[in-house]
């Protein structure tokens, strides 16, 4: 549960760099790949890259110990991280029932940390891999074509697209029981793990700089979070400690509605005007 923590406070840092970096990468055009482009040109969106991959190496740590049900919950709560670091760093004002809203996350993650039993034995099978791949594909695709959307569910569509590709990483993770070259290059699930990543990016970086991100952001949430928990607990046999079932399930509806009403502070920088 640290190493899950370690990647919350990453995440949740990284998403207000990166968001003023994808603000001020403008809309040139040129599509998504191109505004990623743009926006690595950043020093800003490059710290928060950095904060990503450290987040990453904690995330594939706390995967290996954790069932996904409270590492999902853990991530999400990344956005407390957020509007933590927007309060002091871009004079964001949170209300009482933001503040409130923090206090819910971390009392969610608590029983999350009470609740959870070992990671689940199963490796999960050949057909799940060749699942998250599909996934993974199809969350590249939707990341090229981004641009071509619009309409007010353009930014639900940006948001669940960034978590589902997140929540293949997630999975992604405990699919690859080797690391050793021959087995990676031969494991649909690390193909699946780049596609779904590359694409999470693209599909966030296009939600920060455009639309209505605070849509975008709880779409995000919900998308990492359901899916690979659900994902965890039945292919791949996530348990809880005995007996504490409903202390697990509680906590993760409590951490996870925590960060949905913290969903605005996606889009922190935009509301950062420092005079």
């Amino acid at each position: 549960m640290v190493c899950a923590l370690g990647a919350a406070v990453c995440f949740g840092t990284a998403t207000v760099l990166q968001a003023v970096a994808a603000r001020e990468a403008g809309t040139g055009g040129g599509g998504e790949a191109a505004l990623l482009l743009r926006a690595l040109r950043q020093w800003r969106y490059i710290a928060g890259l950095a904060l990503d991959g450290l987040g990453f190496l904690f995330q594939i740590a706390a995967l290996r110990s954790l069932p996904i049900y409270a590492v999902s919950a853990a991530l999400a709560a990344s956005l407390a991280v957020t509007a933590v670091v927007a309060a002091r760093l871009l004079r964001v004002r949170l209300s009482g029932t933001e503040w409130s809203a923090v206090a819910v996350v971390c009392a969610g993650l608590a029983m999350l940390g009470l609740a959870s039993g070992p990671e689940g034995r199963e490796s999960g099978s050949d057909a799940l891999r060749y699942v998250m791949l599909a996934m993974g594909v199809g969350m590249l695709l939707l990341s090229f074509a981004a641009g071509r959307l619009s309409g007010p569910a353009r930014a639900l569509v940006l948001g669940l697209g960034a978590g589902f590709g997140f929540g293949v990483v997630e999975v992604s993770v405990r699919l690859i029981d080797s690391l050793a070259p021959t087995g990676l290059l031969t494991n649909p699930a690390a193909y699946a793990l780049v596609m779904g990543g590359g694409a999470a990016f693209m599909l966030l970086t296009s939600a920060l700089q455009r639309g209505s991100v605070t849509t975008a952001t709880a779409g995000m949430v919900i998308g990492e979070t359901i899916g690979p928990a659900a994902v965890g607990v039945v292919w791949l046999g996530d348990r809880t400690r005995e007996g504490l079932t409903w202390l697990a399930v509680l906590g993760f509806l409590v951490a996870v509605a925590g960060a949905l009403a913290l969903a605005r502070f996606g889009e922190a920088p935009v509301v950062a005007e420092e005079g």
